[in-house]
């Protein structure tokens, strides 16, 4: 890893706090290798108030499964970028929520690289954003040559609480093989009044209406995995601090 500290014009940084990275570059790279056949699992939950930075690089081998869930909310600066490799049949989910108000910045940025026949990879991110908070996910997939059968799919979602708030999302697929599925969708909003409407005709308050709508929507990212609820809970909590 170069020790240069990256500016904006890196793609991969465009939309970060630079001056808050320069105060944890460089950033290790944290090599996780899941050998064939195996599967693991693993949690990451920043939700302290310094400056965090991680660098997750992930392999899997032949029919390995792997499946990261991540909590970003509460960092001034949080960054947790995730390069992935997969080897034949492998299989790789992530599901992510990022959180965040004030001026706070927070981002993910992934690579997942299917290398060989018949991969699949899932992920989902959801974030929420108030006052000058700024959020990003930037998340590339690449299907190299011969990795025909590839299954790869994003779902990018955030919504601003404030109009001051501001979400960068920047879903991109390159594809090199045949007979594959990769879809990828994303999207920016609101929270629907209509929505908020029925949910206070049936007896809720505006605060508790916006809550509910807005725990659902964190909830996607952590569905199906092994600690769903304490992810939920940790979530839930900064939820109640930012609303």
């Amino acid at each position: 890893m170069t020790l240069t500290l990256p500016t904006r014009r890196h793609e991969a940084f465009r939309y970060s706090d630079i001056e808050a990275l320069g105060t944890v570059w460089p950033v290790a790279r944290e090599e996780i290798v899941v050998a064939a056949g195996e599967t693991g699992t693993l949690d990451v939950i920043e939700t302290g108030s310094s400056t965090v930075a991680r660098h997750l690089v992930i392999t899997l081998e032949t029919g390995a499964k792997f499946d990261l869930r991540v909590l970003l909310a509460g960092p001034n600066f949080g960054r947790i970028a995730v390069d992935v490799r997969l080897g034949e049949k492998a299989d790789f989910t992530l599901g992510a929520a990022q959180l965040a108000t004030a001026a706070e910045t927070v981002e993910i940025v992934t690579e997942v690289t299917h290398a060989a026949p018949d991969s699949t990879s899932t992920q989902i991110v959801r974030t929420v954003l108030a006052g000058q908070a700024t959020g990003t996910y930037l998340g590339r997939i690449a299907v190299e040559r011969g990795a025909d059968g590839t299954d790869a799919e994003q779902s990018v979602r955030a919504m601003l609480l404030d109009r001051t708030a501001t979400a960068n999302a920047r879903p991109e697929l390159e594809i090199y093989a045949d007979d594959v599925k990769a879809a990828h969708g994303c999207a920016v909003g609101e929270l629907d009044a209509q929505g908020l409407f029925y949910l206070m005709s049936r007896g809720l308050t505006p605060p508790q209406a916006k809550r509910l709508m807005l725990q659902a929507f964190i909830a996607e990212a952590f569905a199906g995995a092994p600690n769903e609820e304490a992810l939920s809970e940790a979530a839930l909590a900064r939820l109640e601090a930012i609303l």
